[in-house]
């Protein structure tokens, strides 16, 4: 039998009509995306895919990724961009332009209140590793591994002050028994 999910109140099975939907990315407002594409590749290693400009509307879109070694890419931009909306997991940066010259801009966390958006989560194979890497890097911490009650979980800012979680898969197994 494979597995088809945790049933909870509220969930129901699958529609047909959805086979073949997948999260494609998540999109994070930049007020520098020099600042940000400077942090995100850096510190995670993410790469740009992709960068759409609406010049209409003023702004600007980055599509990143953490790129496994050999995988293919697109050099085309038409086929690379298709590519790209077919993928797993993509981060999109997006810098509404003018922003990043305005000294007291920012965007809302969604942690500080009112609450709303909590995070984005990065799974990486070594968390001490990560974490000495993030100390290197001078990375604001907002928790790190072995502090409060969820320990082996690792909070960390980017430049914009959004919160990424940073797990290791295999300690996780335990979580929430």
């Amino acid at each position: 039998m494979s597995f088809k999910g945790e049933q909870h109140p509220g969930v129901v099975a699958a529609p047909a009509n959805t086979q073949g939907f997948r999260l494609n990315h998540t999109m994070l407002r930049v007020k520098d995306p020099e600042t940000a594409l400077a942090f995100y590749s850096r510190v995670f290693g993410m790469r740009v895919l992709r960068r759409l400009d609406f010049e209409e509307m003023q702004f600007s879109l980055y599509f990143l990724a953490n790129v496994e070694q050999g995988e293919q890419i697109p050099e085309d931009t038409r086929e690379r961009t298709a590519w790209t909306f077919a993928q797993k997991g993509l981060l999109e940066l997006t810098h509404n332009w003018g922003t990043e010259e305005q000294a007291d801009f920012a965007y809302h966390d969604g942690n500080a209140e009112p609450q709303g958006f909590g995070h984005i989560c990065f799974s990486v194979p070594d968390l001490n590793a990560a974490q000495a890497w993030f100390d290197v890097c001078e990375v604001t911490f907002v928790k790190r591994a072995d502090q409060g009650k969820m320990k082996d979980v690792i909070f960390v800012k980017d430049p914009d002050g959004y919160w990424i979680e940073v797990v290791q898969a295999d300690l996780m197994a335990g979580m929430g028994d």
